[in-house]
């Protein structure tokens, strides 16, 4: 993810030095270390805890068990992954869905993606086969109420407005009234923020609190802010009791230290991340996946629960169906990429490839918006051609590819290009279907 590409990178050059020697010393250690909590600082983590993971790291690192190892190298590396997976919050946790109804206050400064946030974790519990109920708490903010209610028509779940009128509290306490008399299994408190915490602001989400003792206070943070987010998240814990945090913006370009500040600082654990604008781009936290993503190593786990997710068991028989026989379409080659959209931004699935910030940036650079242009240039270029076009690429002469690329917006160069990756997809799956013979020979 973006947030974090530099941070990742600066570990990669780290590790590359570690690798190649036989032994470390103390001197190397020190010196990786050094490294390391520069890496830190420049990302914005929090000096206190650069400080403490650095002392932590540094007391496994010179044990005995990492001088005497085959591969001390690669035992560094374990010691700053675990230590780096601890910072994050150890376990992976989750929101207390237990009461009747759940209650879920959602609270926030402007800008954050609270509301945003709110409908997707609607979405989420919708999606679970769970009833879930709005609760439009922010009257302060022009429009709030409005934006809550298009968000809860898109994703199909019920909302309480105020009426005229009342203040937080009572709405929160119709709210809960309403939703115990329609056995509603979660409610979500949509909560007013301001640009800064100030002191009517905290009044207010007190007395809500009071009104409808929430199972979960949860605290939506922009994690792009820097260390202003620490402070944010430091204040609204003493004043309010926060019982987790949501991270987002992890999709966008800052340094990202903050993300690896505020657990640590609050002692609250973040429960999940969003990583995009789309519903299905907020994601359960799981410190020792991220840590992993940071390092460079990758997150295959995700990667197939994404997979999973998004794409249904019979569509991928069919699909690895076509793959081992001869007769793979440009039809099909359209349905592939389509089902690949479904995971998400190009991007975030190669930081979940081991060994991704290895690569080039002229590579990893290809995965990003341009690859979302490509994807959607190569979809038109498809649907120009006829239907027996799609099955039978080798009726596409000169005059035909002309005609597609006036049809689809492109240029003839473009719809060469598809056609030379789509004989290069075929060779691949012909490739596949012989590798399979000779393993099922083998068990034989």
């Amino acid at each position: 993810m973006a947030l974090f590409d530099k941070l990742s990178g600066a570990f990669q050059k780290v590790f590359r030095d570690l690798r190649g020697l036989g032994k470390l010393s103390e001197k190397n250690i020190q010196d990786a270390l050094r490294e390391v909590r520069l890496a830190l600082l420049e990302a914005d983590v929090n000096f206190v805890v650069v400080k403490d993971f650095i002392a932590r790291v540094r007391e496994k690192a010179l044990g005995a068990d990492v001088l005497e190892s085959i591969s001390p190298g690669q035992q560094f590396i374990k010691h700053v992954n675990d230590e780096l997976a601890a910072l994050l919050g150890g376990d992976t946790r989750e929101f207390d869905l237990s009461g009747k109804p759940a209650t879920v206050m959602m609270i926030g400064l402007h800008g954050s993606g609270k509301t945003t946030t709110t409908s997707k974790l609607a979405a989420r519990w919708k999606k679970s086969g769970r009833s879930v109920l709005l609760a439009a708490c922010d009257i302060r903010r022009p429009a709030a109420v409005e934006q809550l209610r298009i968000l809860a028509n898109q994703v199909g779940v019920g909302i309480l407005t105020p009426n005229p009128g009342e203040t937080v509290p009572q709405i929160g306490a119709r709210a809960l009234k309403h939703a115990q008399e329609n056995k509603v299994d979660v409610v979500i408190f949509d909560t007013g923020g301001r640009f800064q915490i100030d002191a009517e602001l905290v009044a207010e989400l007190k007395d809500l609190k009071t009104a409808i003792n929430p199972a979960n206070v949860v605290l939506v943070l922009d994690a792009a802010i820097g260390q202003e987010s620490v402070s944010v998240a430091e204040t609204f814990h003493k004043e309010l009791g926060i019982t987790g945090l949501i991270l987002t913006k992890l999709d966008g370009d800052a340094r990202g230290g903050a993300a690896l500040s505020v657990r640590h600082v609050t002692g609250c654990p973040i429960l999940m991340v969003g990583l995009g604008e789309r519903p299905e781009d907020l994601e359960v936290f799981h410190p020792d996946r991220m840590a992993s993503r940071i390092l460079g190593m990758g997150d295959i786990v995700s990667l197939v629960e994404k997979a999973q997710a998004a794409i249904d068991e019979k569509s991928a028989m069919e699909m690895q169906e076509k793959l081992l026989s001869d007769d793979l379409t440009l039809s099909d080659f359209m349905d592939q990429m389509r089902q690949i959209k479904k995971l998400g931004p190009l991007e975030n699935l190669l930081e979940m490839m081991p060994g991704a910030a290895n690569l080039p940036s002229h590579v990893r650079d290809s995965f990003g918006k341009d690859a979302g242009r490509e994807m959607k240039r190569t979809e038109a270029i498809i649907q120009s051609m006829t239907p027996q076009e799609r099955r039978q690429p080798s009726l596409l002469n000169a005059s035909r590819r002309r005609r597609i690329a006036a049809g689809s917006g492109t240029q003839v160069r473009d719809v060469n290009e598809l056609l030379k990756r789509f004989e290069m997809a075929r060779d691949m799956t012909k490739k596949l279907k012989k590798q399979r013979k000779k393993l099922l020979r083998f068990g034989r």
